[in-house]
């Protein structure tokens, strides 16, 4: 594979054990980064193998672990962790909620809203599976310094359902109505959850857009909160989120519409949905590192733009900071 695809991982020293292998300023080192973090294969790592993998990389950290260990083994281990553990808190990820989790997940309920999408009881209970799995993964993924409450959780949630099931019925019905062509009404899954992202995701993090992100220099001094900053990383979320999702569920429809004027496969009506849901998965496995690293994971805000955006913000870092000289700030958008 030519070099310019295939990028080796950096040696990992104790001083840089937490930084990513990769050059995290260039797509394609994001990409790396995200394919390998991604990995569905740890998700049936055990929670005891998971905090040994933590408790290997803080040993090397602090010098118990000699920095001439094997390469291989301690990148290993920073996968396991950075795979399972929040990048903020550093605690323990619900297994559901991991991006790793996202391929086998995903490919489940994605399989079910495109098979099952001509009964209207079958769309909304689609519909409301995958907004409860979305939810879970918005709230794992989060600023983990933005806190959310139960109630502003349950809003979040109710709130992306309720569109999410009310966009797929209204649609399915409008089209059984107007559209005689049945491709198209395979299209109204994805508009669906197009539409929930849209509600889904800001609404689990309203803390964020309602308190500000904190924002920290390169070297990690915190500066100050900015609700711009929030935006930002909220809408970028969204917009990988949709990019995610869109190649399987776009390009499926067209697919089965083929095959399902074969005789030979319309003789196997029961290994459509397991067809539909092996394809979405091999969408998945490559589109959901594509997804989180179209934006950087390390989100900027420039000073000039906070002067103009949100001008509060800019002159209390010009008062609480005379002696520095900042460019740019940096937050943890979420995934």
């Amino acid at each position: 594979m030519p070099s310019t695809l295939w990028l080796k991982p950096r040696n990992v020293s104790p001083n840089d054990v937490d930084e990513p292998l990769w050059d995290q300023k260039t797509f394609m080192g994001r990409l790396h980064h995200f394919f390998w973090v991604t990995d569905w294969r740890t998700v049936p790592t055990s929670n005891s193998r998971l905090f040994e993998a933590k408790q290997f990389i803080e040993d090397y950290k602090s010098g118990k672990i000699s920095e001439n260990y094997d390469q291989a083994k301690i990148r290993y281990e920073k996968k396991l962790k950075e795979s399972a553990f929040h990048p903020d808190s550093g605690e323990l990820q619900n297994n559901i909620g991991r991006m790793s989790f996202q391929v086998p997940g995903g490919m489940v309920i994605t399989g079910g809203m495109l098979q099952y999408y001509r009964s209207t009881g079958a769309v909304i209970l689609w519909q409301w599976i995958n907004q409860s799995f979305n939810a879970l993964v918005n709230y794992t993924n989060r600023n983990a310094a933005s806190p959310i409450t139960t109630t502003q959780m349950t809003i979040a949630y109710a709130s992306a359902t309720s569109a999410a099931v009310l966009i797929a019925v209204g649609l399915k019905g409008r089209l059984a109505r107007t559209v005689s062509s049945p491709v198209l009404q395979r299209f109204v899954p994805w508009c669906a959850v197009a539409a929930a992202n849209l509600v889904n995701i800001p609404f689990t993090r309203q803390r964020e857009l309602v308190d500000g992100v904190m924002m920290s220099t390169e070297d990690g001094e915190e500066i100050a909160k900015s609700r711009f900053a929030a935006a930002k990383g909220i809408s970028q979320v969204v917009a990988a989120r949709i990019t995610m999702a869109s190649p399987g569920m776009l390009l499926l429809p067209f697919i089965m519409e083929r095959l399902e004027k074969r005789p030979w496969f319309m003789r196997y009506p029961r290994g459509h949905i397991v067809f539909q849901t092996l394809v979405v998965g091999a969408f998945l496995t490559v589109m959901t590192p594509i997804g989180c690293a179209i934006f950087p994971q390390k989100c900027s805000v420039s000073m000039e733009t906070l002067k103009f955006v949100e001008k509060d913000v800019y002159q209390s870092i010009k008062k609480n900071h005379p002696d520095k000289s900042i460019s740019h700030l940096y937050f943890n958008k979420g995934l």
